[in-house]
């Protein structure tokens, strides 16, 4: 399996992925509105045998004065769940993200899974959102960039 920057090619099959992971279309849609809109920072495939496998879409998110981003969404194919693919897609996602010098990734998921990444519910605790709880985390790519909070600003095609 290969990691790799989605493609204009790939859009159809990552579609397809994002629709069978959820079990409906909403989160494609968002996918789509999100890239349509240039508020796409990071989108990576997961590519297994020429077969687009998995996908990981991190958008702009202001955080105060911050320019952060959003993990939302990432989907593996119902076939190749618990693989470690979606895994895969984070790490790598993340590390991209680094790279282009993003301080902060907020990301409102299971509360069980993202911590074994580094989300941390208590990072995202003092942000302004429209979400609370610990389903809402945060993790540092710098470390403190979190340390003044904040408001989360979503893309819009969130709609929040």
């Amino acid at each position: 399996m290969q990691i790799r920057p989605a493609a204009p090619a790939d859009v159809a099959a990552i579609q397809a992925v994002v629709a069978a992971a959820f079990g409906q279309p909403d989160e494609a849609r968002l996918v789509d509105r999100l890239r349509a809109d240039g508020d796409t920072l990071v989108e990576l495939v997961a590519d297994k045998d020429r077969a687009i496998v998995g996908h990981i879409l991190f958008s702009r998110l202001g955080i105060g004065a911050l320019a952060g981003a959003a993990l939302a969404p990432v989907a593996v194919a119902p076939a190749h769940q618990r693989g470690g693919i979606g895994g895969a897609l984070i790490r790598a996602g993340l590390d991209r993200c680094r790279q282009r010098g993003v301080p902060a990734v907020v990301v409102l998921g299971h509360p069980a899974y993202y911590p074994r990444f580094g989300f941390d519910a208590a990072l995202a605790a003092p942000l302004a959102a429209p979400f609370a709880g610990p389903a809402l985390m945060a993790i540092e790519l710098t470390p403190g960039a979190l340390a003044g909070g904040g408001a989360l600003a979503y893309a819009p095609a969130f709609g929040i």
